[in-house]
């Protein structure tokens, strides 16, 4: 069956589509998909991942059409962003 595997970075993407066993699981799907060759600072035991934008579980089994989401940790709180931009643009006046 075919899946797809993303993870982002702020300057690099990457979207896979790869074809994985019908009992395949999360795990065996990343594994399977080089993408921890690509990026090996992944660490699964570390990082969350989901399917189609919902929290999973490593050994969870896949439906065929999944997208496995690799999702790396938040570095900066998204409700402070504004705030520190619109401070930085007081200091230029």
């Amino acid at each position: 069956m075919q899946v797809g595997i993303a993870y982002s970075e702020p300057v690099n993407q990457l979207w896979l589509r790869i074809e994985v066993p019908e009992e395949a699981t999360v795990q065996l799907a990343i594994e399977q998909s080089g993408i921890l060759n690509k990026f090996p600072y992944i660490d699964l035991e570390t990082y969350k991942v989901g399917i189609y934008g919902k929290m999973a579980e490593l050994d969870d089994k896949l439906k065929p059409g999944d997208r496995i989401e690799i999702y790396r940790a938040i570095t900066a709180d998204p409700a402070t962003v504004p705030r520190r931009v619109f401070a930085s643009e007081d200091d230029d006046e």
